[in-house]
This record gives C-alpha cells, structure tokens and sequence, in this order.
C-alpha cells in the first residue's frame, strides 16, 4: 500500500512537473510570437509606407537591407513562436520536434557564425580595410556594391576614407577620377530648406580640408557603434541561454507526452 501511495505520489509530481513546463514553453514563445509579428509588421511597414518612407530606405543600402533583415528575422520568430506555443497547448511530438530542430539549426548556425568571425577576425582591421579600398572604391559606380557601399557609409557617418581622405591617394578612385582629390561622397553637407546640400563641392573634390570630412570611417563606425557592440554580445549570450532552455523544455515536454 506504501508503495503504491508513493507511485501515485511520484506520478503526480511528474505530471506537475510536465504541465508546468507545458506552460512555461506556452508563455515563452507567445512573447516570442509577438516579437515575431512586431517585426514583421514594422518592416513591411516600411515598405508599403505611402507617406516617403520608403524611397528615403530604397535610396540607402544599409538601410535597405537592414529592412530585409528585419523581416527575416520577423518570420523566424514569428514561425518558432506558433510552433512552440501550438507544440505546447497540443501536445503535439511532431510540432515539438520540428521547433526542436529548428533552434537547434539556428543555434548552430550562430555558433558557426561566432567561429567564422573569431578565425576571419584579421579581416576588421585598419590595414584590410584600407587596402580593399584602394584596389576597388570606384566613387561614383553605384552599381557596384562595394563602391555603393562605401558611399552609403561615408554618406551616413559623415566621414571620409578608413583613416582618413588620404586612403585615396594611389587608389583605384584617383586612376578613375584623375581631377579629384576625394570623392563626392567625402564632402561636408548642410541641411537648406530641408534638404542636405553640399557646402562647397568643387573646394571639397580638390582637397580642401574645409569643405571635407576629415575623419576617417572606422573611427567613426567604432565610436558610433561602441555601446552597441558590449549590448549585443550581452543579447547574444542571452539569445543562446534561452534557444538552450527551449531545446531542453521542448525535449522534456517531448518525452513526457504519452
């Protein structure tokens, strides 16, 4: 009789157990579902917007893609939320299993990234970046990436070159233009009427400091993004803390259905 009482006991507290991280599971990806529709809506927002949003997103490539971004991870969120909080409410192995696997890819997949990074780290420096930029900063072929790129970036931090206007000096950008110092994109701005129009372009493309950004981009990318940087490696310890405790509720729950 002792043992039977302690059976019924042991299976009661299991089934507690089971239904705690039932709900658990349920509530953690709702919030996660509402993430994934919050982002979801902003950025097709963004795109549909009718007031001018959109040319203004569609005329800077870090923006545009940034958009794109946003609505990939939207969909990611949004997918791994419904199918944890159905695999949860319903008890459902299949639903549980596929949002299993599914972080565990998305795990693995930032964890390749973490390594990429760490082996290709000599990649961010000062000297690469200035030596990319001398064998193919074009200036003024926005259909090309890199050269786009560049000038989204200049354009953006009102800054000019890696360290400084005189990257640009035995560059392919001074081949190409012969009669410019630096290229339009390194000229200073003034807001007119609510527009930015160039100080003095002509005094800036013949190198006069006055009428130039002096600073160069990677001081100004570092200094901008230097608090970003320590919160999104906190964000990313706890992103892999929480993808870790959902595979380990999801597996639990997994094992527990009958």
């Amino acid at each position: 009789m002792g043992q039977g009482e302690a059976s019924a006991r042991g299976t009661t507290m299991e089934g507690d157990c089971l239904s705690c991280i039932k709900y658990l599971m349920f509530v953690f990806n709702f919030l996660i579902f509402l993430g994934g529709s919050f982002l979801l809506g902003v950025g097709v927002w963004v795109l549909v917007d009718p007031t001018g949003f959109r040319e203004i997103v569609a005329a800077n490539p870090l923006l545009f893609t940034g958009v794109y971004i946003i609505l990939g991870m939207g969909g990611m969120l949004f997918l791994l939320g419904f199918l944890g909080c159905c695999g949860a409410i319903r008890e459902n192995k299949c639903l549980l299993l596929f949002f299993f696997m599914l972080i565990l890819l998305i795990f693995l997949a930032e964890l390749a990234a973490a390594i990429l990074a760490f082996i290709f780290r000599e990649h961010l420096t000062r000297e690469y970046f200035t030596k990319e930029l001398k064998r193919h900063y074009q200036g003024y072929n926005n259909t090309d990436v890199f050269t786009s790129t560049w000038n989204a970036v200049m354009n953006t931090f009102d800054c000019c070159g890696v360290n400084s206007p005189e990257d640009f000096k035995d560059s392919l950008f001074r081949m190409i233009n012969q009669n410019h110092m630096v290229p339009e994109a390194c000229c200073q701005r003034a807001s007119q009427t609510g527009e930015l129009a160039y100080i003095n372009k002509e005094q800036c493309l013949l190198g006069n400091m006055m009428f130039r950004n002096n600073k160069g981009c990677y001081s100004a990318v570092v200094d901008y993004f230097e608090l970003y940087i320590y919160v999104a490696g906190a964000l990313a310890i706890v992103v892999l803390t929480i993808e870790l405790f959902a595979m380990v509720f999801a597996m639990c729950l997994f094992r527990g259905i009958q």
